[in-house]
């Protein structure tokens, strides 16, 4: 059996990986603090008819050798955390975090994860939420009578309540970082989980340790260019096709193998 028709089937399945990941960043253009993902990939193992360096005389050797590749794989499919735009709501409870970290939400299970989409909201007992419901930590609760919500570039939280005139602090935002933020395991639901790879998370107050800062009344959009991921999509396509071609050029040599007569 031809050797290509196993080599293009596996540059088939790689694009297949590339155009999936691109339609799935497509589709989240406008999703809020969406970070884009990138397929990466690698050649194969390599069947060797000619080492480099083969002595092919007394005096000579083969400066190249015969080495036939047998095919790419998929690698990784590596989160790109650049910053999106910010897009200005004037909602108090909407934040945008302008440089690194992240949010850090309580599942209903106890389980901590993060997540860059700063839509907060409020709960029936006033506690910051996001729009699943999953509690800020730290817990934060803005009392029923607040007329006026602030929130400053440093995270903390202060309401101006009903009857009086200045304003009462009642709590800090912090914002958590990981050494390597693309190792973290992406949950959906912009919520992302910890993992061995990703390192542990660093917390701290925003603006400090090279955190970033949070701006109130804006949210991140996603960072998906658009015009990119078309073109991606067009040379995955592209490459998807060169692929099959090849099956079919095989498989017509075979028919043509197949029909010599003596």
């Amino acid at each position: 059996m031809m050797q290509s028709l196993y080599t293009s089937s596996t540059g088939m399945l790689a694009m297949q990986t590339q155009i999936d990941t691109t339609a799935n960043n497509i589709a989240n253009v406008n999703t809020m603090g969406y970070k884009k993902s990138r397929a990466e990939f690698a050649d194969l193992m390599y069947k060797v008819m000619t080492y480099a360096g083969t002595s092919t005389s007394d005096t000579t050797k083969s400066p190249t050798g015969i080495e036939v590749g047998l095919g790419v794989r998929p690698t990784a499919i590596n989160k790109i955390f650049s910053e999106g735009s910010l897009k200005q709501t004037e909602n108090p409870l909407d934040l945008a975090i302008t440089g690194k970290g992240f949010l850090k939400l309580q599942l209903p299970n106890g389980t901590e994860v993060y997540t860059r989409n700063g839509a907060l909201k409020v709960d029936e007992n006033g506690t910051l939420v996001n729009s699943d419901g999953f509690t800020v930590i730290p817990e934060i609760v803005i009392p029923d009578d607040a007329i006026d919500i602030s929130i400053g570039l440093d995270g903390i939280v202060s309401v101006t309540q009903a009857g009086q005139a200045q304003a009462t602090q009642v709590g800090q935002l912090s914002l958590t970082n990981f050494i390597n933020p693309a190792g973290l395991h992406a949950m959906g639901d912009n919520l992302f989980l910890e993992t061995d790879s990703s390192g542990q998370p660093v917390e701290g107050t925003p603006g400090e340790n090279g955190l970033g800062s949070i701006r109130q009344g804006f949210v991140e959009l996603s960072n998906v260019q658009l015009v990119v991921e078309l073109t991606d999509l067009i040379t995955g396509q592209r490459a998807y096709d060169a692929n099959s071609k090849v099956i079919t050029t095989s498989d017509e040599m075979l028919a043509t193998t197949n029909g010599l007569k003596r």
